[in-house]
């Protein structure tokens, strides 16, 4: 009720959180804690409508009980105006443990995860939102610009302490949580050619991307995943949020040229406001994973769809492809994913998005599927043909502007990029790298 100060139903919420979650117990601490001798109508009413609506203590979320105290009939049966005149507070505990992410029930513990104190968690957390105005010396990221297909792209590289702890919390809170099946992009165990293979061979291919893919994960909904699916503590899910979100300073931004274009320039001011405001960044250790734990119910969605279409759905990061025959109106089709792409906070790019039939090749992440995954033709003739000439001419007059120290790991990637897509031409492609002498 907006009549009463939030602080009282945050006092009320403490009490209750203080001892027994029993109704007896519970309305006796609200009573002492607002200094009656006998506890009115009203304070019977609301732990009614707590404990209807909590069988346990939500001992995790004491701002979310405080919320639910100001919201219930009860609250509104207030008459006067009581002051908490006893506060006993006690600590947030895990209450929720779904995936056996380590246990974290108040901001000490995830200190001592990450080995920092309390100073050095908050200074991080970025508790008082210094990065987008503060100087390059004191900000947590080294803000970069790389050219990319469809124009600029603003990476953050986090500083090393923050990377550290990025990875900490990657490996202990991010890594146990499971993403949807189709997610493929920077999962354990899956890769480009799991994205792709379950497209080859398809009669239709269409291929989407979301717009902006990490700066639309904004923190309250990286908050609302911490807290939720996760079941980290209110205090813990707030910091953690701070540590793996960041903003653009302002400076940087407005550093970037405005593009050439309509359209383009549309998507750069979209760009804009959603990097002032606390995002992923693209370059974090934990992005990745938060945006595929996010994505959950849209890669549910999406592969419902492609299922009650018969097609087949997988995501790679921000790249959508589903596969499957003519029957499938693929243009409407289209509209229905971007539909729920819109629903699920995210925007397709309609530059983007591409059909491609048996007739034609079909590109997946760089691939091509038509019948297995494997590279484009003139990406194979021209590595076949590298090789050939590193081993029948010296490798030495094959490097055309790369560095000499590093060619032969150019090399032989680049044939385990292929190898990795494609077994048969790995093979093929590792016996012709065999023949070359890199002394």
């Amino acid at each position: 009720m907006t009549a009463h100060p939030p602080v009282l139903a945050s006092g009320v919420a403490t009490a209750l959180l203080a001892g027994p979650w029993s109704r007896r117990t519970m309305v006796r601490r609200v009573a002492v804690s607002l200094g009656y001798p006998r506890a009115p109508r009203w304070v019977g009413t609301v732990v009614g409508e707590v404990l209807d609506a909590h069988a346990t203590a939500p001992a995790d979320r004491p701002r979310e009980l405080a919320l639910f105290v100001a919201a219930t009939t009860g609250w509104a049966q207030v008459e006067d105006r009581p002051r908490v005149l006893r506060r006993r507070p006690r600590a947030t505990s895990v209450v929720r443990d779904r995936f056996g992410v380590v246990p974290l029930p108040d901001a000490a513990a995830l200190a001592r995860l990450l080995d920092l104190d309390q100073g050095e968690l908050a200074w991080f957390a970025d508790v008082r939102g210094l990065e987008r105005t503060a100087d390059e010396p004191l900000r947590h990221y080294r803000w970069h610009t790389v050219e990319r297909r469809g124009g600029l792209r603003l990476l953050a590289e986090p500083k090393p302490r923050l990377k550290e702890v990025q990875r900490r919390l990657l490996r202990h809170v991010l890594g146990p949580v499971p993403v949807h099946d189709a997610a493929h992009g920077c999962v354990p165990g899956r890769s480009v050619r799991t994205a792709a293979a379950p497209h080859a061979g398809s009669a239709v291919v269409l291929g989407m991307d979301l717009e902006a893919f990490f700066a639309s994960v904004s923190a309250p909904r990286v908050w609302g995943l911490l807290q939720g699916t996760v079941g980290l503590t209110e205090p813990v899910a707030h910091l953690v949020t701070g540590l793996v979100t960041t903003t653009a300073p302002a400076s940087v931004w407005q550093a970037l040229p405005r593009p050439a274009g309509v359209d383009a320039r549309d998507r750069h001011r979209r760009l804009g406001a959603r990097l002032a405001a606390p995002h992923l960044p693209q370059g974090a250790p934990t992005s990745p994973a938060l945006a595929n734990l996010v994505c959950f119910r849209l890669d549910r969605r999406l592969a419902g769809l492609a299922a009650a279409s018969g097609a087949r759905y997988t995501r790679y990061v921000d790249d959508l492809t589903f596969s499957g025959d003519h029957r499938t109106g693929w243009r409407r089709f289209a509209g229905r994913v971007a539909a729920i792409a819109a629903e699920e906070g995210f925007r397709v790019n309609p530059a983007k998005t591409r059909v491609a039939g048996a007739a034609s090749r079909q590109r997946v992440l760089g691939t091509v599927v038509n019948a297995r995954p494997t590279l484009p033709r003139p990406e194979r003739d021209a590595l076949r043909a590298l090789l050939h000439n590193c081993a029948r001419h010296g490798w030495a007059g094959q490097t055309r502007g790369h560095d000499p120290a590093t060619f032969r790991d150019h090399v032989l990637g680049r044939v385990a990029w292929a190898a990795s897509l494609d077994p048969v031409l790995g093979a093929r492609l590792q016996g012709l790298a065999a023949r070359i002498d890199w002394s």
